[in-house]
């Protein structure tokens, strides 16, 4: 594998990234506006955003695949390669170190990038592998994660790879299993465009419009993009919150801050802690019990509910709860 030819470059796929990159960043907007409570959407947690998150980072992984493809499919071109890899290490790298600061609880340690990066030289011997081969296999990392979990996975060290119980805190994770599967289909989908005539027509498109060279921009310089993108708009929503709403800017930290306290005296495993804590912020708001539990009043019917909490909590960090009569 040490032929250097590179294939004809497909506008459309860099409009597809462009498409692909504006869609991350107005989630991620939503998620700050989320976080912020400017708006009441629970982007993290309701299944609909949850689903919006996890199409946009198909198509990302997808397109990967793609571009692996159309750049190296006719053979590696090493330093190509490892140029571009070594630029989404270090943004993957970049991206650690700033939510280690700003969320030390839930920093991304397996993040887009990290998977990005894994993933890349993952699906190298699969460019050129048979094709039922790539198949049986995209076919095995999609669907072992849905027969497979252990508890070991829980764990940070080996959760990367993904088969968890109980997924540890993060604000980003990409495991290995199943999101690699999105990788090789979009190899598997390039190869089947090449060998056929639809390649012609699709490389034929070309961007015409002020918009659609735009996308083609954005779609080329992606990466820069991804890892900017985040950081600018919390510079700005950040002061924005505290000048407008301080005190609900603060109270998911002071609320996380206490109970993790609390829970790590009562003798609880620190990281159980840190997944118990979370899932009663997601009550808290789901119900918006703030201010009883800030003012201290609390009335029977808010008692049931925070109650009810509290067992669906234990639950989590504690399955076998789930089997109590």
């Amino acid at each position: 594998m040490t032929d250097t030819i590179k294939s004809p470059r497909f506008a459309v796929v860099d409009i597809a990234r462009g498409v692909a990159i504006i869609a991350m960043i107005a989630y991620h907007l939503c998620w700050d506006l989320s976080y912020f409570r400017f708006i009441e959407a629970n982007v993290g947690y309701d299944p609909q955003w949850v689903f919006i998150a996890r199409s946009i980072l198909s198509v990302f992984l997808f397109l990967v695949g793609v571009g692996l493809v159309l750049g190296h499919g006719k053979g590696i071109r090493w330093a190509a390669f490892w140029r571009r890899w070594v630029w989404v290490a270090a943004g993957a790298l970049v991206i650690t170190i700033a939510t280690w600061f700003a969320f030390p609880d839930s920093f991304v340690y397996f993040g887009v990038l990290h998977a990005i990066a894994l993933f890349s030289i993952l699906a190298l011997p699969f460019l050129r592998a048979p094709l039922w081969l790539v198949i049986i296999v995209a076919l095995a990392v999609i669907g072992v994660h849905f027969v497979f979990t252990d508890p070991l996975f829980n764990e940070k060290a080996w959760s990367w790879l993904g088969f968890w119980q109980i997924p540890p805190p993060a604000n980003d994770l990409v495991p290995v299993f199943p999101w690699f599967g999105a990788v090789l289909v979009g190899v598997i989908a390039t190869r089947l465009v090449l060998a056929s005539s639809l390649a012609g027509k699709l490389l034929a498109i070309q961007p015409t419009g002020r918009f659609a060279r735009l996308l083609t921009t954005m779609g080329r310089w992606s990466l820069l993009i991804y890892v900017l993108h985040q950081p600018l708009l919390l510079a700005v929503l950040f002061p924005l919150a505290q000048v407008t709403h301080p005190e609900i800017a603060m109270r998911s930290t002071d609320f996380m801050n206490s109970c993790q306290q609390s829970c790590v005296d009562s003798g609880t495993d620190a990281k159980l802690c840190v997944t118990y804590c979370q899932c009663g912020l997601e009550n808290v708001e789901t119900n918006d019990l703030w201010e009883p539990i800030f003012t201290g009043t609390i009335t029977p019917e808010v008692q049931t509910q925070l109650d009810a909490s509290n067992r669906q909590c234990s639950a989590l960090i504690y399955p076998e709860l789930n089997s109590s009569p």
